[in-house]
């Protein structure tokens, strides 16, 4: 068995040690026009294309950390009695599927795995089931692949999401599970799932929830992140003694581009971060809120002018990479919508990214890093460790049509601490 693996995140730049992702599969090919929106997509996707651009980024990380799946992770838990039960339990009683818990439990775990992640075709055995226009019991999962969304890690715990769309829920239920009961991971969880006087407002997603410094949560509040949702967090602080600072940034309801912060922000570097102008330093109505917290205990609460400015004032001067360049808004917002923000850290100054936003990548290079393809690296005529700064690029033409980049699509459990 692999060693196991000790949950360690207290940057958004350290040395990826190991990460989490999920490979789009049939339950992005079970999609239709008619069932597109309620899955949360503008348009469906092409599955073969969508593989074949995931596989850039899956064989790039496969050379550069320990990758691990998620359908491998549930098929492993889904072997253990108790798991199985308990998981099929909470699935069945959300999704109002009680009669499906005996069937399920007849399953074996590969198959069954295989379907609670690609759907579960519903059988058309009775009169309700004959005139349901669905042609699943349980959905799939259009979405897992942006593995970020349902759990992240922070510092020595994983936080399990309580997501905004029901469609979403199993996705949390499968990765609590993993780092409840698989043998791999040494993992303290903190799941607000299990808390029954939870607030019904409460949403809280991966993608929403940067770590900046041990000390410093860059957190996002919007569609997928409520006000309690944030509370929440603040409270599962208040068991630590240190100094901390929590920097809340609003974000608008709509276009849904602006689903989660790393959407508009990210971190690059120890000293660099990317930015969508408009939304994150252009004078607007959306608030950026500093909250500090000692002993257990907030003691302020105050508006301040932008990301940037607050993490200056904490000791993080921070370059500036612009989401779709400088000058032009069109463009800043083109590139922004196809998650021209959205990079992924795999060390400080080395990221990934789509190759498609241009002027981003224009930005980029003016600032320090080096454009390299995945493709490349792949085939081993660039390496990324020769360079101090790097951004490795990916084809994004459908994958970005989900609506997530690079950060979306990642979810680490291990990295080095950065001085």
């Amino acid at each position: 068995m692999p060693e196991k693996i000790s949950i360690n995140v207290n940057s958004e730049i350290g040395e990826l040690e190991a990460v989490i992702l999920h490979k789009p599969g049939l339950e992005v090919e079970n999609m239709t026009p008619r069932n597109a929106q309620r899955a949360l997509y503008s348009d469906i996707l092409n599955l073969s294309v969508a593989q074949k651009e995931y596989s850039q980024l899956s064989c790039l990380l496969a050379g550069l950390t320990k990758t691990l799946y998620v359908e491998d992770l549930l098929r492993d838990v889904l072997s253990m009695p108790d798991c199985k039960e308990s998981l099929i339990r909470k699935i069945c009683h959300n999704e109002a599927q009680s009669g499906l818990i005996l069937p399920l439990m007849g399953i074996d775990s590969p198959k069954l795995a295989n379907q609670l992640i690609q759907g579960v075709p519903i059988k058309r055995d009775t009169i309700t089931n004959f005139f349901n226009e669905d042609n699943y019991s349980l959905a799939p999962l259009h979405n897992f692949f942006f593995t970020r969304d349902a759990s992240v890690s922070i510092h020595n715990k994983v936080l399990i999401s309580s997501m905004a769309n029901r469609v979403r829920v199993r996705e949390s239920f499968i990765m609590q599970a993993i780092f409840e009961y698989h043998p791999f991971f040494q993992a303290g969880t903190i799941d607000p799932l299990n808390v029954e006087t939870i607030d019904p407002s409460f949403k809280i997603e991966g993608g929403d929830i940067l770590i900046a410094r041990e000390d410093i949560l860059i957190i996002g509040i919007g569609a997928r992140t409520s006000s309690q949702g944030i509370d929440f967090i603040l409270e599962q602080l208040k068991s630590d003694s240190k100094k901390q600072h929590i920097i809340v940034q609003e974000l608008p309801f709509e276009p849904e581009s602006f689903i989660h912060l790393d959407m508009v922000f990210t971190l690059l570097d120890k000293n660099c971060c990317m930015v969508y102008e408009p939304l994150i330093l252009t004078p607007n109505r959306f608030k950026t809120v500093h909250i500090e917290f000692e002993n257990g205990k907030v003691t302020s609460i105050s508006i301040v002018e932008n990301i940037p400015s607050v993490l200056r004032s904490l000791g993080m001067d921070l370059e500036i990479a612009y989401c779709g360049g400088k000058g032009d808004d069109m463009i800043q917002e083109r590139e922004q919508w196809h998650s021209g923000a959205n990079f992924f850290a795999f060390a400080p100054g080395k990221v990934i990214g789509y190759n498609r936003n241009t002027y981003t990548l224009e930005n980029m290079n003016k600032a320090g890093f080096e454009i390299l393809k995945a493709k490349d690296v792949n085939a081993g005529k660039s390496n990324p460790r020769d360079y101090k700064r790097c951004v490795v690029t990916i084809d994004g033409s459908e994958l970005a049509r989900g609506g997530g980049g690079a950060r979306c699509m990642t979810m680490p459990v291990a990295r080095k601490d950065v001085d």
